[in-house]
């Protein structure tokens, strides 16, 4: 059974963890596909937005115990970082096409790091989100300790992080950790609809956007006013910008290319 699901549609890819079994936890085998399967979202031209979503009841569970407690499967804890988990956050962050994490279910550990992780986290009402890490006596990972204060602040992400508390989708969205809850009905056609907006947008600008929002973690003020001059000046020699000030004047839908 393959450990990543692709489909391609409108523009849209979307990647779907494929391990239902064991709630969609990662072992190498799925690590590794899912960054090939990141990579040719990245390359190929056609695709403008990515969902991340998961199959089953769960989003991501995280890392697979069984993998790193049977002698013969586990890749030890630095090959795990350092090959699966470092190199997904890091794809995710610069692959300059937006990308949407469904979170359909319960998203632990890495999983619900991989999800934060993204530009926008839409879930559903029966999603839940654990930083379960001090629960087996490790530390939080895949970028948490990164994202997590940035969301919702310093104090209720170290609670979060050192109690482990499940956070409902409710309260998630109340904290600013997702964009959106949608039903369970609802919630399909909600994330289908929201990429499909995306893929439609001037994504060469949106690309931008998100390598700014990477940069303001880290820069001073002056530095990103600096890196938004720049931008702006390229976005403005672009074909969306020229499309989209022309739909404006003649009053009518413009029709982006992403160029």
């Amino acid at each position: 059974m393959e450990t990543i699901l692709t489909n391609i549609e409108n523009g849209v890819a979307r990647l779907t963890l494929n391990r239902p079994e064991v709630f969609n936890s990662f072992n190498r085998e799925m690590a590794l596909a899912f960054q090939s399967a990141l990579d040719h979202a990245e390359k190929d031209e056609a695709i403008r937005a990515i969902v991340i979503t998961g199959s089953g009841k769960a989003f991501c569970a995280g890392q697979d115990l069984k993998e790193v407690t049977t002698p013969e499967l586990n890749p030890g804890f630095k090959k795990i970082l350092e090959e699966h988990y470092n190199p997904i956050i890091s794809r995710i962050r610069n692959i300059k096409k937006p990308i949407i994490a469904a979170v359909n279910g319960v998203a632990a550990g890495a999983g619900a790091n991989i999800a934060l992780a993204c530009d926008i986290v839409v879930a559903s009402e029966k999603a839940s989100f654990i930083q379960a890490f001090s629960k087996i006596g490790l530390i939080p990972d895949s970028a948490g300790t990164f994202f997590l204060p940035r969301l919702i602040g310093f104090q209720k992400a170290s609670a979060l992080m050192m109690l482990g508390d499940k956070v409902s989708a409710s309260e998630a969205e109340q904290l600013g950790m997702v964009y959106k809850v949608l039903s369970l009905e609802e919630f399909a056609d909600g994330v289908s609809q929201l990429a499909n907006t995306l893929a439609q947008m001037p994504t060469k600008a949106l690309g931008m956007t998100k390598e700014l929002m990477n940069a303001s973690m880290t820069n001073d003020l002056q530095s990103q006013l600096h890196m938004e001059s720049k931008y702006q000046i390229e976005a403005a020699q672009s074909d969306d910008y020229r499309e989209g000030v022309a739909a404006f004047v003649e009053k009518r839908k413009p029709n982006f290319t992403g160029k």
